[in-house]
């Protein structure tokens, strides 16, 4: 009596053998990560709203293979962000673009400078 040869079984490398497990799905893992209806439900604005935000890239956002937006966690303060702008003083969209622009640039800057203060305060390491 001969053994069957069988064809590999899907996942395996070796002729004969069968997988132990069933495949597993892998997705690709992403900082963005809440759906357009959350963020726009945890900031209180309209989902077309938020959707022209990230069309005028005021707000970032990431689109799957369907299409759909995904934001990050931070998406609802970013939105809030630019609603303060806009009600507070008055921004117009293009201008609310600039200001945050220029506020993400003094962020570094700043980030940069508190570095460059701390390293100057340590010892070097020779001495």
């Amino acid at each position: 009596m001969r053994a069957e040869q069988r064809p590999p079984a899907e996942g395996t490398d070796r002729p004969g053998t069968r997988a132990a497990y069933p495949l597993v799905r892998v997705y690709r893992t992403s900082p963005y990560q809440l759906p357009l209806v959350g963020v726009a439900g945890r900031s209180g604005l309209p989902p077309e709203l938020v959707s022209r935000f990230v069309a005028l890239g005021l707000v970032d956002a990431e689109r799957d293979a369907r299409g759909l937006l995904w934001f990050r966690p931070s998406a609802p303060s970013a939105l809030a962000r630019v609603q303060r702008l806009r009600t507070g003083l008055g921004l117009n969209y293009a201008a609310i673009g600039v200001v945050l622009d220029l506020l993400d640039r003094i962020e570094r800057l700043e980030t940069a400078l508190r570095r460059s203060e701390r390293a100057a305060k340590e010892p070097p390491p020779w001495t």
